[in-house]
C-alpha cells in the first residue's frame, strides 16, 4: 500500500464491489497485449483517430447530470495517456501528483489539465505532457481517445487522448507538480489481487440508478501505488476496450472523486 500522502475519502458504510471483469480470463489471454491489440480493440469501439472537437459523454454520465445546474460551471479538460510497447506488452505512462500541491495530493493521473482558450483537446493533452514530464512530443503520435467522463468534484468534461510513442521515453518530473513519473504494463493491471472494486453512497451524487444508490469506485494497486477515482477508471475503460468486455457490472453512473491529471 501508499504510503506518502493521499486521502481516500471512504464514506463509513461503503463495501466492495463485483471482480473485476476480466475475471474469468486465462491467465494467459491476460498477456500479450501489445500495441497492436490495444488499438484494434479502440479501433473495434469507434475510437480511432483524434478526439471529436465537441466531446461527447456516455449516457450515464449524462443522467447523473441530469437536473444539476454547472452551466459554467463544468469545465473542458484533456489527459494523455500514452502509451508504448515492451516485450510484447503495452505499457502506459502515469504521473503521481507532487505532495506540495493543495488538492489531490499525491494522487496518481495522467498528464494534462484544463483546455486553454483557441486549444483543442488533444493540443491541451499534448502541451500538458510536455509541461509536467518533459515528454518529447516529436515522438508522439495521437492514434486514438477514450469516451470523456465528468468529474463532479472538479466540475470537470474531461477528454482523454491516447497516444503511442516508437519505444521507452525520456521523462523528466516537473517539481513544481509530479512527485514521481512511473509506468505499468497492461498485463500488470490484469495481475489477481491488484484491481478491486468499491461501492460508495454519497448524497451530493444525483440519481444512482442502483438499489442501495451506491455508486462504483475502481481501484489498481501496482507499483507500489493506489490508483483509484477517474485514472481508475479510465484505465479500466481502457483495458475493457482492448479485451473487448464490457464495464464492470454497474447499475448506477460511474463517478470519480479524484483527478486523472495534474492542476
Amino acid at each position: 500500500m501508499a504510503s506518502y500522502p493521499q486521502i481516500i475519502p471512504r464514506p463509513d458504510d461503503w463495501r466492495m464491489g463485483v471482480p473485476g471483469p476480466w475475471e474469468a480470463l486465462r491467465p494467459e489471454d491476460r498477456r500479450g497485449l501489445g500495441l497492436d491489440r490495444v488499438l484494434t480493440g479502440l479501433d473495434g469501439r469507434g475510437m480511432s483517430g483524434p478526439p471529436p472537437h465537441t466531446p461527447s459523454p456516455r449516457d450515464d454520465e449524462i443522467e447523473v447530470l441530469d437536473g444539476l445546474d454547472l452551466s459554467g460551471r463544468l469545465r473542458s479538460s484533456a489527459v494523455l495517456i500514452a502509451l508504448f510497447e515492451e516485450d510484447g506488452e503495452a505499457r502506459v505512462l502515469l504521473t503521481r501528483r507532487s505532495t506540495r500541491l493543495n488538492n489531490h495530493r499525491g494522487e496518481v493521473s495522467f498528464p494534462g489539465g484544463r483546455v486553454d482558450v483557441g486549444e483543442s483537446t488533444t493540443e491541451t493533452a499534448l502541451r500538458e505532457a510536455e509541461e509536467e514530464v518533459a515528454l518529447d512530443l516529436a515522438r508522439v503520435e495521437v492514434v486514438a481517445h477514450l469516451h470523456p467522463i465528468v468529474t463532479l468534484a472538479s466540475s470537470s468534461l474531461i477528454q482523454p487522448v491516447v497516444a503511442v510513442l516508437d519505444d521507452r521515453p525520456v521523462v523528466v518530473a516537473s517539481p513544481s507538480e509530479v512527485e514521481r513519473v512511473f509506468d505499468v504494463s497492461l498485463a500488470d493491471l490484469l495481475v489477481p489481487g491488484v484491481f478491486h472494486e468499491e461501492r460508495w453512497r454519497r448524497p451530493e451524487r444525483p440519481y444512482p440508478k442502483s438499489a442501495d444508490g451506491s455508486f462504483p469506485l475502481w481501484f489498481f494497486e501496482v507499483s507500489g501505488e493506489m490508483i483509484w477515482g477517474a485514472t481508475g477508471r479510465l484505465l479500466v475503460d481502457l483495458l475493457c476496450a482492448t479485451l473487448r468486455l464490457d464495464l464492470p457490472g454497474q447499475s448506477g453512473p460511474t463517478h470519480d472523486s479524484g483527478p486523472p491529471r495534474s492542476e
